[in-house]
């Protein structure tokens, strides 16, 4: 096991990092500098962003919630908001830097994201990330023409639509949604017909995941970009829209296609390659959509806070304590791990595949568990869907599921996580060195983010690394009354709960499809995924250098990690003496203060 690299970041043992370093980092050939100005630069465009759009409790305020709220009541896109992020140039976010974009890191984008999020999932998804969804694909395989293409489309103010996403399968790219048989002119004839697209009504370039192959297996699908603006009926037929019970200011509708023909430029990469593709940019995807709506839950939080601490002469009312400071340690874990997963496709490309699918698996569930105890607190105001003051409850839970965020994503993670249990027991658990310092620390040296370079498979398991790190520099801690103390006995347990389920992984049977029919197979990748969530509060934890006080002090990973575990039913210390009223205060500081309830305590317009 490595030294405490990690450990040397925090204050409680050891001098602080220096935060401006000169180092080059030979991987990237670019100075740690420059990856600060990165940072900030991406911080600014956020507080721009984050000023434009406003107060979001202005009743004047045509980007705030109760236009928003309004947009959503007629089904329609709040077009005053979507046009100011036009004019910002929000499609430059999804456009690597070498093609005149500003997507450097999948970490700063979901920085840059979260103005948006905060007041509307919708919106989001509407006029953002859906377009960097569709292009993930090019980004990663696509020709050079492809990609500047996609890159101007995206620069101008354009949007790219995907044609694989189901709400009715969540994402099982091996439905048999589109064909395309392979032409003697080297072009395909594409059939098929999908009701539920995001945008199919006004995108300007479409990805599709079509079956080129009519065996089933890895190499059965391929991806084609096709222009929207050469399509012609009948080949080409616009279906009706779609309504949906959330995300209702979205444009859903579908696309039929009859014998339609592509031209053999059009395809992505490799024939049989989409399922790869689709494999590597979904861990993209999973980190940014974890990353992001956590900013909306966050908004819950402080309408749930407001409701608290309006007309009170104490604080906060007793019985309101636990729920609020509960789901506040939970969103900070929320953005601990997304956070930490966007910043391994960076610094760990081949390797993040199964932390990102970890990470999607446990944040939707936490979110919704975090929803229903918000609600014991706003009670009725939080369904009143016209009153911004409280109504973001409402909205954001009718949101979720279809944003992706439903039960049956889950089934998607499973599949990623439950065939690589067995070998990670065997090979990896308490046999890998801890993952390089800089995954944890904000300005650490992180390389930019390369589609090209993420793996899908092998790898081992740093995060489970990490977590057996962690609890070792915290063990001599253990034994005493305390924050600390109570940190590190958490930490050991968790230790404790990876050794048995070790135990558990080494007795699966090889790996076959019935595996994942299994419930006591896919319970193991609950607890899987819940010590994984551990190990990146830890390392966060670990990683402060003293720059904010509350999150460099334990009480918040400590109330963080005492939730895992009573999830995953193991033995939890109590809590130490003011440990909940520590967390209470910073929350209804930040609260008061105006500044948001993540890991940035970034100043918000309130």
């Amino acid at each position: 096991m490595r030294t405490g690299a990690r450990r040397a970041a925090h204050p409680a043992t050891m001098e602080l990092i220096p935060a401006a370093m000169t180092l080059t980092t030979e991987s990237t050939g670019t100075t740690a500098t420059a990856r600060s100005r990165w940072e900030a630069e991406a911080q600014q465009r956020a507080a721009r962003l984050e000023a434009l759009l406003g107060d979001p409790l202005e009743p004047a305020n045509p980007h705030g919630l109760r236009a928003l709220f309004a947009a959503d009541d007629r089904r329609t896109p709040p077009a005053e908001t979507e046009s100011l992020l036009v004019e910002e140039g929000l499609g430059a976010e999804f456009v690597p830097a070498e093609y005149g974009g500003r997507l450097i890191r999948a970490d700063l984008l979901a920085r840059v994201l979260r103005p948006v999020f905060r007041r509307d999932v919708a919106l989001g998804f509407g006029s953002g990330i859906t377009s960097l969804f569709a292009a993930g694909a090019v980004w990663a395989a696509g020709a050079p023409g492809q990609r500047r293409h996609v890159a101007d489309l995206l620069l101008g103010g354009g949007r790219a639509t995907i044609l694989h996403h189901e709400l009715a399968h969540a994402n099982a790219l091996l439905r048999d949604e589109f064909t395309a048989r392979t032409m003697p002119d080297g072009g395909y004839l594409l059939d098929g017909r999908k009701d539920v697209i995001t945008n199919a009504s006004r995108a300007h370039a479409q990805v599709v995941y079509a079956r080129t192959d009519p065996d089933r297996g890895p190499r059965s699908h391929s991806v084609l970009l096709l222009d929207p603006g050469q399509q012609e009926a009948p080949a080409v037929r616009h279906l009706p829209r779609v309504t949906t019970p959330g995300m209702r200011g979205a444009l859903f509708s579908g696309l039929e296609f009859t014998d339609y023909a592509v031209p053999g430029e059009a395809l992505v990469g490799t024939t049989g390659g989409g399922v790869a593709l689709a494999l590597r940019t979904s861990q993209v995807n999973h980190g940014l959509i974890c990353g992001v709506v956590t900013a909306a839950a966050e908004t819950v939080l402080r309408s749930a806070v407001r409701a608290a601490t309006t007309g009170r002469s104490a604080p906060v009312a007793r019985r309101w304590h636990k729920p609020l400071t509960g789901v506040f340690a939970d969103i900070l874990a929320c953005d601990s791990m997304a956070t930490v997963v966007l910043r391994a496709l960076s610094l760990l490309p081949d390797r993040a595949h199964l932390f990102a699918a970890a990470v999607k698996y446990v944040v939707p569930d936490l979110l919704r568990e975090n929803l229903e105890e918000l609600a014991t607190v706003l009670g009725a105001r939080g369904y009143e869907h016209d009153n911004p003051r409280y109504g973001a409850l409402d909205k954001l839970m009718r949101d979720l599921p279809v944003a992706g965020l439903g039960h049956a994503g889950t089934a998607s993670c499973q599949a990623v996580i439950v065939p690589q249990l067995r070998g990670l027991a065997e090979r990896s658990w308490f046999a890998e060195e801890d993952p390089p310092p800089a995954l944890f620390r904000q300005g650490g040296e992180l390389p930019v983010l390369d589609y090209r370079s993420l793996g899908i498979a092998g790898g081992g398991d740093f995060m489970a690394a990490s977590l057996v790190g962690s609890a070792a520099r915290l063990a001599a801690s253990r034994g005493a009354g305390g924050r600390l103390p109570a940190l590190a006995e958490l930490a050991g347990g968790f230790v404790t709960e990876l050794r048995a389920l070790r135990e558990e992984c080494r007795r699966l049977p090889a790996y076959g499809t019935t595996a994942l029919t299994d419930p006591a197979v896919c319970v193991l990748s609950d607890r899987y995924s819940l010590i994984v969530a551990a190990a990146a509060v830890l390392g966060v934890w670990e990683s402060q250098d003293g720059t904010d006080p509350f999150l460099a002090e334990p009480a918040w990973a400590v109330l963080a990690l005492s939730r895992f575990g009573e999830r995953l039913g193991i033995p939890v210390p109590d809590l130490p003496d003011g440990c909940l009223e520590h967390v209470l205060d910073e929350l209804v500081r930040r609260y008061r203060t105006g500044r948001s309830c993540d890991l940035d305590a970034v100043p918000l317009s309130r």
